[in-house]
């Protein structure tokens, strides 16, 4: 299997958390796994499978416990009683097992990845999957026909593909190649071809519990800032998203947003001040980018306060329950925090996109919401 120029970044892998190929344990997705196992069991293995749920919940984790599970299969002779092969009850691979020492080195015959490779310049990655790339295909298949055994395609993520790659890839459902598996990663499937979800059987993967969460972070190497209830909150339930959050001092924000919000509806402008600029200095753009979707993920619990008539649980921040349920104790303030938020959604983005002073921005954002208390 080809791989991605060196000094390129792998564009399927979170900063500062292992790929998903170097991912062994897969947790809160029993469901999926079993869904995969039971189909093959019964001999009724489709030959493309779509992965769907929220970012960083598993997807692409399983993608890789499916494809060494089933590259491994070719290569291992055991039996059951009287020769018939057991049921596997999980998909696990020994990480010492050649195909599984292969796949992490990315160097498996049987196995393609098909990602973002480099853009025209050679500068960096494209935005998009192109057909050129989907065309190796054809080498990959014609190679690997020889082996004998499975050849499983991860495509991540199939959401990134351009309308001549997505065209490409559809042909393929539509006529697979002998003992191939495709397994498409999607994070919005409504994205895709229909006739690409079509031919494709779905396992959905769903939000991580607390408990899940706190084993997924573990095992990334990942301390939770605030403890795992707090990430649990703010990401979600996406390890991915709780990653990120604590490589940014995610909860600390949010408490100091949270901050601002409980001076309100008079501001607190020396607080909301300290906020703005400490989220719009030099080098700070990953944290300025995490303030904007931490204020959208207040307003919606502001949303949801009302509406339910009581906080979500756990906080997210020391005092927030406090302070959404005084800012929005009923329906009808819950539909004006409701209404307010993609409005604030879309200046926030504009903001960025024209360049705007990030802390005028943040400042003004943070004003706005006041005005909308008071």
């Amino acid at each position: 299997m080809s791989a991605e120029r060196a000094e390129l970044p792998e564009p399927d892998k979170l900063a500062g958390a292992p790929h998903p190929r170097h991912t062994a344990e897969l947790y809160g997705q029993g469901a999926a796994e079993r869904a995969f196992l039971e189909a093959y069991g019964a001999g009724r293995l489709h030959h493309g499978w779509l992965l769907t749920g929220p970012r960083g919940v598993g997807k692409a984790t399983l993608a890789w416990r499916i494809a060494r599970f089933l590259l491994a299969q070719g290569e291992d002779a055991g039996g059951g009683l009287f020769g018939a092969p057991e049921a596997p009850a999980r998909l696990d691979i020994d990480p010492e097992h050649p195909v599984a020492r292969r796949v992490a080195a990315l160097s498996e015959p049987g196995l393609f990845l098909l990602r973002r490779g480099a853009n025209a310049a050679g500068t960096g990655l494209s935005d998009a999957i192109r057909v050129e790339e989907v065309r190796r295909l054809k080498s990959f298949f014609a190679l690997s026909s020889t082996e004998g055994g499975a050849r499983v395609v991860i495509i991540d993520a199939a959401d990134e593909m351009n309308v001549s790659a997505a065209n490409a890839v559809l042909k393929l459902l539509e006529e697979p190649p002998e003992r191939a598996t495709l397994l498409l990663v999607s994070h919005q499937p409504a994205r895709l071809l229909p006739t690409i979800r079509s031919r494709c059987r779905t396992l959905a993967l769903s939000s991580l519990g607390e408990e899940d969460l706190a084993a997924a972070l573990a095992q990334a190497g990942v301390a939770p800032e605030g403890g795992a209830g707090t990430l649990a909150a703010l990401s979600g339930g996406s390890a991915g998203a709780a990653v990120t959050l604590a490589q940014e001092g995610g909860a600390a924000l949010y408490a100091e947003l949270m901050g601002v919000l409980a001076s309100l509806p008079r501001l607190d402008r020396p607080a909301a001040l300290a906020l703005s600029e400490r989220a719009a200095g030099q080098g700070a753009e990953a944290r300025r980018d995490l303030l904007f979707e931490l204020i959208d993920h207040a307003l919606a619990r502001l949303a949801l306060t009302g509406a339910r008539g009581r906080p979500p649980a756990p906080e997210a921040a020391p005092g927030e329950a406090e302070t959404l349920a005084r800012l929005s104790p009923d329906a009808a303030a819950a539909r004006g925090w409701a209404e307010l938020a993609p409005r604030v959604g879309e200046r926030l983005r504009h903001g960025r996109a024209v360049n705007l002073d990030p802390a005028s921005l943040i400042l003004d954002t943070l004003h706005t919401i006041a005005r909308h208390a008071g």
